[in-house]
């Protein structure tokens, strides 16, 4: 496991999270001083649990069902990472504005928390989020090299990775002071109802969509579709930035990947870990032992 001044390398500490320094560095001082507008969406997620796919949703919904954006914008700036963009271009940005996070919610620019903006948050099954952050890792050249799988799991475990452990990010935006501006969505539910999700998101935000609008965003939001949309598969990035004969960035995009990378002892020691990891924090979470799938109420 690499050392906290071999991570330093690559990463920059920001009040005990490792955050890539690239495109970062620059721009998270803004992040801390950023004004918060009433009517701001965030989406908030732990890496690679399904923001850049509602990169791709949250416009449509907002606009109306006008496919422009997602068409001619590239997904980092029709809908950008806050802690990574740079305030004065989100402050040109249109209302009702849309911006993705990974920060934790204790560590939000301080106007968030008086304002009345919502935030959708995606929860995935960790050992999903494991196998996507590692093949990330292997194609993302600012990243670290993740190594074996198998010494992965064990950085991902002991958070040793960007935006540190799992467990403390899922527990931090279940803070009952953020009452009802939050909705709660899994990554599972897209996958299997993604225009029942969608609907879920327009009664969220007080949006409304005709069927035949809907029909065509559900359409066009479908993995097999999305992956080709050069403004959201990253294929307009540099190789040297991330390199996609490594890994794809759009891999599979399914729930369950994880059993083609997972030993059962290695399966077993992580769900230990993170059973322990939730223990006590009020979160009822479990495992359910017959279908191998993850929930959380």
């Amino acid at each position: 496991m690499m050392s906290d001044q071999q991570l330093s390398q690559k990463y920059l500490a920001y009040h005990g999270l490792f955050l890539p320094k690239c495109g970062y560095e620059d721009n998270i001082k803004d992040f801390k001083t950023f004004k918060v507008q009433e009517d701001d969406v965030f989406v908030i997620t732990y890496p690679k649990s399904g923001t850049v796919w509602m990169q791709e949703i949250i416009p449509l919904l907002l606009n109306g069902g006008d496919f422009t954006p997602v068409q001619t914008i590239p997904n980092w700036e029709r809908v950008p990472w806050l802690e990574a963009t740079p305030a004065l271009f989100v402050d040109k940005m249109i209302s009702p504005r849309a911006m993705v996070s990974h920060m934790p919610y204790h560590l939000m620019p301080s106007s968030f928390f008086s304002s009345k903006a919502k935030i959708i948050y995606i929860t995935r099954d960790p050992r999903d989020v494991l196998v996507s952050s590692f093949h990330f890792h292997r194609m993302a050249n600012f990243l670290d090299d993740p190594g074996t799988f198998e010494e992965f799991a064990a950085k991902f475990l002991a958070g040793k990775v960007f935006y540190g452990k799992w467990a403390d990010h899922v527990k931090s935006w279940r803070n009952p002071d953020i009452g009802d501006r939050i909705l709660y969505i899994k990554y599972e539910e897209m996958i299997q109802d993604l225009r029942g999700v969608m609907e879920c998101i327009l009664c969220f935000l007080g949006k409304q969509l005709s069927e035949d609008a809907l029909d065509r965003v559900y359409e066009h939001c479908q993995f097999k579709n999305m992956k080709h949309n050069k403004m959201s598969n990253y294929s307009l990035v540099p190789e040297n930035f991330m390199d996609s004969s490594k890994s794809p960035f759009f891999r599979k995009g399914i729930a369950g990947d994880w059993k083609n990378h997972f030993s059962p002892e290695l399966e077993a020691k992580f769900i230990a870990a993170i059973n322990e990891e939730m223990k006590g924090y009020g979160i009822r979470f479990y495992w359910d032992e017959e279908e191998n799938e993850i929930s959380f109420n």
